[in-house]
């Protein structure tokens, strides 16, 4: 009776990607060095993989940038309909749509700062802008409702008070760091915090 040869170590070569690996490594070379300053050659040197083998997952550039910042807009107005779905006064349900919007930031920061890098050059882009916009109505719309019910200032425009709000949430992307030691529930408490304590009716 012979003895069976020695098993062969198993080969190891270079690790796959999935669709969502893959998007990750593109978005955050798009944060690095811009969407229309990187391309798929670039791509491919990062990733290690053929321009086929990127093909295989997706169909273009502008289909990794359609997928990414479609997915921060998503997230985004998920907490918009929960806002919708809820009863209550508008300015809580504004402050819950702020709160909720921080920790989408915080969870998808690469994709959201790639949402709010866009500038319209591309129909992607353009397509993006009009739905960031759509999100910026429906603020605008709860805080004329908070206005109107006597919890928030009147003598600012609700449009003015949307776009105060969303600079101070869209600014932590310059600074906040997901290793600092700051959760997303804390950050939204002081984001929360100082714009309504300035905007309330007291």
């Amino acid at each position: 009776m012979t003895s069976a040869p020695p098993a062969r170590p198993a080969r190891r070569g270079r690790p796959g990607y999935d669709l969502e690996s893959l998007l990750a490594v593109a978005v955050k070379l798009f944060n690095e060095r811009g969407y229309d300053g990187t391309s798929m050659e670039d791509l491919s040197r990062k990733l290690g993989i053929t321009k086929s083998a990127i093909y295989h997952h997706v169909p273009s550039k502008q289909e990794l940038l359609r997928l990414a910042v479609n997915r921060a807009l998503d997230g985004l107005f998920a907490e918009a309909a929960k806002v919708d779905s809820a009863d209550g006064r508008a300015v809580d349900r504004l402050e819950q749509l702020v709160r909720g919007s921080v920790v989408v930031l915080v969870e998808r920061l690469p994709l959201v700062t790639l949402l709010l890098r866009v500038r319209g050059n591309t129909k992607v882009e353009r397509d993006a802008l009009a739905r960031r916009r759509e999100f910026d109505h429906i603020v605008s719309e709860l805080v004329g409702k908070a206005v109107a019910e006597g919890d928030l200032r009147s003598d600012v425009d609700p449009s003015t008070v949307a776009r105060l709000l969303f600079g101070m949430v869209n600014s932590l992307i310059e600074w906040y760091k997901p290793r600092g030691g700051v959760s997303a529930e804390t950050l939204a408490d002081a984001v929360a915090n100082v714009a309504f304590d300035g905007l309330r009716v007291r």
